[in-house]
Order: C-alpha cells, then sequence, then structure tokens
C-alpha cells in the first residue's frame, strides 16, 4: 500500500516534472545557502527560475531536514 504525501513534500513530483532537476539536485544547489534565512534562500531558487510556492516548499524541507536553518 502507498502512504500518501502531504504537506512541502506533495509538491516535489511537480516540482521534478517542471524545473527538470531531481529534488537531490536542488537540495544540494541549496546547501552553500545554508544558514541564510529562508525568504533568501527562497529568492536564490527564484532566481533559477522556481516560482514562489514551489521554491518555499523546497526550502521548508531543506531547513527541517538537511540542516539547511
Amino acid at each position: 500500500m502507498t502512504e500518501t504525501v502531504t504537506g512541502p513534500k506533495s509538491y516535489f513530483p511537480s516540482i521534478e516534472a517542471k524545473y527538470g532537476k531531481s529534488i537531490d539536485e536542488w537540495i544540494a544547489a541549496l546547501r552553500p545557502l545554508a544558514g541564510q534565512k529562508h525568504m533568501e534562500q527562497v529568492a536564490f531558487l527564484k532566481e533559477h527560475g522556481m516560482g514562489h510556492g514551489h521554491a518555499n516548499a523546497l526550502v521548508h524541507v531543506f531547513r527541517a531536514e538537511h540542516d539547511g536553518a
């Protein structure tokens, strides 16, 4: 049985499809920004063509699960 993904991670399939990179690649791109403010990290992703909602979801997971805060 497959578990339904909710919350910010529910955006991950559409982020990968729309922007052509895996979530791991986006997390790696964010890694040098670890410790910066949430909105600075979001702005970085938006500068790379990502929409605000997708960027916000990815940064949320980066900060919570990948030592990005």
